[in-house]
């Protein structure tokens, strides 16, 4: 009997996975790939399914790696080689998306601290300034004059970014606070995170050696994020926070069909024809009427879309009720 191999993450597709297999009479079996036999383990499975995450030092060392080797022995993974090596990698993205010419908010990387500075004393502002990881608006800033952009170049080519910025991560816990989204504990924990880092932040090190600059597109309240699983999408809209330009994070998250137009959904189907992705979720703001591609990712947190109404095929017809998008993910697997 060939299983589905599945290794537990916690709290993502894994769970849903393992429901759909258990409904399906699929089988599978739960597998550890931190273990050093795991080639073994996987001798009696058509595939492995593992969602790893960007915060997670220890699987980003050799999660890649290990799913593109099973990939090559000739058995299905998810995510593929094609849907993951980019994941978490905002500057891969930005040459994948421009060699197959999709629409991209304008972006900068610069390997040399001169040619960052030079850039940086002709170029108009204001500009967005990201590491090339991180998810929920983390490590993104908006630079509004020269003067902090070559702050930011020169610490980039010095001391460098921790992944975690402990000040920003106790903003973002006491915006929700007030929000009532969360409570003291929290807002406690991100105090603690200023004099004791995490175990990511140790473990990941630090950011350094290259500079990212964005494009500022003013006039977006919102961003739009569709999700191409296969052949079929869905879609939310999420509001930008109060007195702040990033909505990825907000928490305020439009679900309604009459939110999204055919022309975005499209434009994502085509991109991930052009990337031969399984499951990427693209991050959409607008230039006018235009769409354009902020950054993607294979992973999202399911929590998020369980209100959505409905999905997408590739015809773009809608079909109105609940879904299941980690389903979608396992019959890929089944596929020959």
């Amino acid at each position: 009997m060939k299983f589905i191999a599945i290794q537990p993450a916690g709290g993502g597709f894994d769970q849903y996975w393992i429901e759909f297999c258990k409904s399906m009479n699929i089988p599978y079996k739960i597998v550890d790939c931190y273990k050093n036999d795991i080639i073994d383990q996987l001798l009696d499975c058509k595939c492995l399914m593992w969602q790893f995450y960007q915060n997670d030092p220890k699987a980003n060392k050799f999660a890649r790696q290990l799913l593109f080797t099973i990939q090559t022995s000739g058995k299905k993974v998810f995510p593929d080689i094609n849907t993951m090596w980019h994941f978490d990698d905002k500057v891969g993205q930005k040459y994948l998306l421009e060699s197959i010419g999709a629409p991209t908010v304008q972006t900068w990387v610069f390997y040399d601290r001169n040619e960052a500075l030079q850039w940086a004393a002709q170029t108009s502002y204001p500009k967005v300034f990201k590491l090339r990881s991180g998810a929920g608006s983390a490590n993104v800033k908006l630079v509004r004059t020269r003067i902090e952009a070559n702050k930011l170049i020169h610490r980039a080519f010095g001391k460098g970014f921790s992944q975690f910025d402990a000040w920003t991560g106790l903003e973002e816990r006491w915006r929700k606070f007030r929000l009532g989204k969360s409570g003291y504990t929290d807002v406690l924990k991100g105090v603690a995170r200023i004099f004791y880092p995490t175990g990511f932040s140790r473990l990941a090190g630090k950011e350094k050696g290259y500079v990212y600059f964005q494009e500022f597109i003013p006039g977006n309240e919102f961003d739009i994020r569709v999700i191409v699983v296969g052949r079929k999408a869905f879609a939310i809209k999420r509001m930008v926070r109060k007195g702040d330009f990033r909505a990825s994070g907000s928490g305020h998250i439009l679900y309604d069909k009459t939110h999204f137009d055919n022309a975005t959904v499209e434009l994502a189907f085509r991109t991930s024809e052009k990337l031969k992705t399984q499951c990427i979720a693209y991050d959409f703001v607008y230039q006018g009427n235009k769409p354009l591609i902020v950054e993607i990712s294979y992973g999202f947190s399911p929590s998020g879309y369980l209100d959505c109404p409905g999905y997408w095929d590739d015809c773009l017809n809608w079909y109105e009720g609940k879904f299941n998008p980690y389903g979608w993910m396992v019959e890929m697997m089944l596929k020959d």
